[in-house]
């Protein structure tokens, strides 16, 4: 490689290591989780939030078909910038019933830093609800969908958020009633540094 090359490309490879540092430990440390790590039990509801300030960055999940066709789920938060301010209001959104397709997003402008969820026998499946937060009256613009999580029904699932200035507003979710499975695309925005008029976008 040509010298010149290497000192004009090392200042740019060290002000991005700088930039997103913090999210290579948050993800090592998420990654490293053990079987002891996950937040819930096969077939046992459960509730999770991220600390104050913190929303839901990483997601992580296993089927076992053995185990009532359930998913053993983990999460990683991070704290949002500084420019973003504290949360000024928190809540539990809509219950997203088992055994359907759903769409949902979280209210009021709202950023997801939580799941809750309840397993039900008779569909082999869970209903879920997010926990939101709202940045004072910040607002969401350049949302689009990550891809399908897992990719495949019955497949590990491991979604991690790289693009530090996006957050996660929500979810589509996409039900087999032959796998018993779901395959989860998470809704990604970037958030206004300036407070704007809308109650919800």
């Amino acid at each position: 490689m040509d010298l010149t090359l290497l000192w004009v490309l090392l200042p740019l490879v060290t002000v991005a290591w700088g930039q997103y540092g913090d999210y290579g430990y948050s993800y090592q440390q998420y990654h490293d989780y053990s079987d002891d790590g996950w937040v819930n039990l096969h077939r046992q509801g459960f509730s999770y939030q991220c600390p104050h300030g913190q929303v839901v960055v990483a997601v992580r999940s296993t089927f076992n078909k053995k185990e009532g066709s359930d998913r053993q789920w983990n999460y990683a938060c991070m704290p949002t910038p500084q420019s973003l301010g504290e949360p000024t209001e928190c809540w539990w959104e809509e219950i997203n019933r088992a055994g359907m397709e759903w769409y949902q997003t979280c209210s009021n402008n709202g950023l997801v830093a939580g799941f809750q969820s309840r397993y039900f026998e008779s569909v082999l499946d869970r209903e879920w609800q997010f926990y939101c937060c709202r940045y004072s009256k910040r607002c969401p613009y350049s949302c689009w969908l990550t891809t399908e999580y897992p990719g495949h029904y019955g497949e590990e699932m491991d979604m991690i958020s790289y693009n530090y200035d996006h957050y996660m507003r929500g979810a589509t979710t996409t039900f087999s009633a032959v796998e018993r499975d779901r395959q989860w695309k998470f809704i990604m925005c970037r958030m206004t540094d300036y407070d704007c008029e809308f109650a919800s976008v």
